[in-house]
């Protein structure tokens, strides 16, 4: 798919929020806007175009995600999602928000080596320019993976989600000293601006939050969880992102929260300008998301760091005929100061045999579920 050019996007993703801020009393709220910003059909930064996703910046690209790292990463990951199709009677993997098609590539390649081929790989994606790459990518495979836009009533197999829950968009939350403000988005002149709002919204924690502070809470993510946990009748569901259980999530010196925005492998903390031209995020709270999972009657079996997981599921044993590139690549996966640690997996499950729910492979060692 070719993509518009930037300056003509812009513009009309620019139109479209604003006549949203005028019907919205001339306020919208953040996690209204950051939809648009990411999702309006053929203008928001993930429906506009495909190439987000590279190792550098020469490549037009905006970020780099684990499997375009190394193709270790979904060899590894697969170990743990044969343990769920087994214990779980599955047949079939969900993967959401697929990016650019490598992780659906590798895990598919793995699991038939390992002798369990899914019958069907499901890929759930809103962006049309991204499943053009994926169909490209992933044609080898013929039938066998398919593309939907919408959820069955029942679900059965494991799902797969990496750094999709960041993309979410969130509620974001301002504390003047006194009093709870929910932040939204204003025209102001030519451009766009803040604008807050009181609000009898309030983080999850009760903690000493230091006047000033500006943080988001994520109820679109509990949601999407409660949907999944309503159509998943039998399987497990794995997902992978940066983030922290709320206790971290809330901490006082992280008072100016956790929003961030990617262009050209740099990041900033403007998402008002450069409107659908870069990818806007926010880390996960962990510990929301387990509450969801459990309040909808979804067991969590493990949560743990990446590196833990990565390494639990034979990373390093893969490592040791690599090449000097793929382990260095690799090795961005598992080191603290990188992806290691502030990564996190947390594990889901519904009606799987004791042999997985009791004895999750990714989370053998250094498992953190006390800590959500």
């Amino acid at each position: 798919m070719q993509t518009p050019p930037a300056g003509s996007v812009s513009a009309a993703l620019s139109s479209l929020i604003r006549q949203a801020i005028a019907r919205n009393g001339d306020w919208l709220p953040f996690d209204r806007f950051m939809a648009l910003a990411l999702y309006a059909p053929g203008l928001g930064y993930y429906a506009a175009g495909d190439r987000q996703f590279g190792m550098l910046p020469s490549s037009g690209s905006d970020f780099v995600t684990a499997p375009e790292l190394t193709p270790l990463f979904g060899a590894a990951l697969a170990r743990q999602v044969a343990q769920a199709l087994r214990a779980c009677d599955g047949r079939e993997v969900w993967e959401f928000g697929a990016g650019s098609g490598a992780l659906a590539e590798q895990l598919l390649d793995a699991l038939a080596a390992d002798g369990i081929a899914p019958a069907r790989y499901t890929i759930v994606d809103l962006s049309g320019a991204l499943r053009q790459r994926q169909q490209a990518r992933l044609a080898r495979f013929g039938t066998q993976v398919r593309w939907v836009s919408e959820l069955p009533d029942t679900m059965h197999g494991v799902i797969v989600g990496n750094e999709v829950l960041d993309a979410m968009p969130v509620q974001l939350l301002h504390f003047d000293g006194t009093q709870w403000h929910e932040r939204g988005v204003v025209v102001s002149g030519d451009g766009l601006a803040w604008g807050d709002r009181p609000t009898a919204l309030r983080p999850p924690l009760d903690a000493p939050f230091v006047p000033g502070t500006v943080t988001e809470i994520h109820p679109q993510a509990r949601a999407f969880i409660a949907t999944l946990a309503d159509r998943l009748q039998r399987g497990a569901a794995f997902f992978i992102d940066y983030g922290f259980p709320e206790a971290e999530y809330y901490l006082p010196q992280r008072h100016g929260g956790t929003l961030m925005c990617h262009q050209g492998h740099q990041a900033d903390g403007d998402p008002l300008v450069e409107v659908g031209r870069k990818d806007i995020t926010a880390h996960v709270d962990f510990t929301g998301i387990a509450l969801a999972a459990q309040d909808a009657g979804l067991e969590v079996v493990g949560y743990t760091t990446q590196a833990h997981f990565l390494i639990n599921c034979g990373l390093v044993e893969r490592l040791a005929d690599a090449d000097l590139k793929t382990r260095a690549n690799a090795q961005k996966l598992l080191l603290e100061h990188e992806m290691g640690e502030l990564f996190k997996v947390i594990a889901l499950a519904r009606g799987c045999d004791a042999s997985f729910t009791d004895a999750p492979l990714g989370f053998a060692h250094g498992d953190r579920s006390h800590t959500l």
